[in-house]
């Protein structure tokens, strides 16, 4: 469990997961099927969910290692150069003959997004290897997402289960969730339309109870966007509002939250406080384009807490 951890050392977070070179169009509003646009702006950015959690635990003050896999192109370069900048552990992240990931995202005036993911050397991902089996026992957290193949994930979650290691989980593309990955995960962070597609169940309230009762070893929160997120275990339901800011981009907020609500729970704070962190650190990504380049500093959410009041 992520509550009570030691405080007096930094945290390990082993993430495995996608790293994609991210496509960026910024538009005043997403096209309909048919209809061309005319874009505004065009950038290239270093994301992937995997990556994304990396770089954003990273910030918040872990010490990470990223488990993946790139291809021999110049994406591939871009994204080990990006990671190693914040001193993250590289070499698990494998280079492979498929050409690196990409992802082509839409993002309109009100910094809400569209993504379409090729997976490319995501996808070569076949197996957890001992190097990989060692990282992840070694890591206080394992970060997971669904951007690589399933059976890597689900292999990877049950070893980190029985070996004393946090599991996190984003279940994000959804796909069927079996007993076998569910029953090894610690914390499953989806978003509400995530829940509401793995349950049948649109009311939030219903999803988060839905999936604590599917067997989830702790928790579930559900992030709601700008009205914040929701927070259920098998004792007690508490919702957590979102700081109040102007988006421009929402890209890679949803990593950016989670990244940092592993490291505030692993570090032993209580889960309101948790909460209220990773909710700041989602803000300020919100405030900025991209991915990598929207993630926060420890700092910068220590000072955000400290100066902008939440929502009431």
């Amino acid at each position: 469990m992520l509550c009570g951890m030691n405080t007096t050392r930094r945290v390990s977070v082993c993430v495995l997961g996608s790293a994609n070179m991210d496509l960026v169009v910024t538009v005043e509003r997403a096209p309909r099927l048919g209809e061309t646009v005319r874009g505004t702006r065009f950038v290239q950015v270093p994301g992937g969910k995997g990556a994304n959690q990396a770089l954003a635990a990273a910030r918040a003050g872990a010490d990470v290692r990223m488990i993946g896999a790139v291809g021999n192109d110049e994406f591939g370069s871009r994204i080990r150069a990006v990671l190693a900048a914040d001193r993250i552990d590289t070499t698990g992240l494998l280079t492979v003959d498929e050409p690196t990931g990409t992802a082509h995202i839409l993002v309109d005036d009100h910094g809400e997004n569209a993504i379409v993911v090729v997976p490319g050397a995501n996808g070569s991902l076949r197996a957890v290897t001992d190097d990989q089996r060692a990282a992840i026992t070694a890591a206080d957290v394992l970060l997971l997402q669904l951007e690589v193949p399933y059976e890597v994930v689900s292999r990877a979650a049950q070893w980190a289960s029985t070996h004393g290691t946090t599991v996190v989980l984003t279940p994000a593309p959804v796909v069927p969730l079996d007993p076998d990955l569910l029953g090894a995960v610690d914390l499953l962070v989806p978003n509400e339309h995530e829940a509401a597609q793995i349950t049948d169940e649109d009311d939030v309230h219903a999803a988060a109870r839905e999936l604590v009762r599917r067997g989830v070893v702790g928790a579930v929160v559900v992030t709601m966007g700008h009205r914040g997120c929701l927070y259920a275990d098998r004792s007690r339901v508490l919702e957590m509002p979102a700081v109040q800011v102007e988006a421009v981009d929402t890209t890679a907020a949803g990593d950016t939250f989670v990244a940092a609500l592993s490291v505030a729970l692993a570090e032993g704070r209580p889960v309101e406080e948790s909460l209220s962190w990773a909710t700041a650190a989602a803000a300020i990504s919100v405030q900025r384009h991209g991915a990598s380049t929207s993630m926060p500093y420890r700092a910068e959410i220590d000072s955000l807490l400290s100066t902008r009041p939440r929502a009431e």
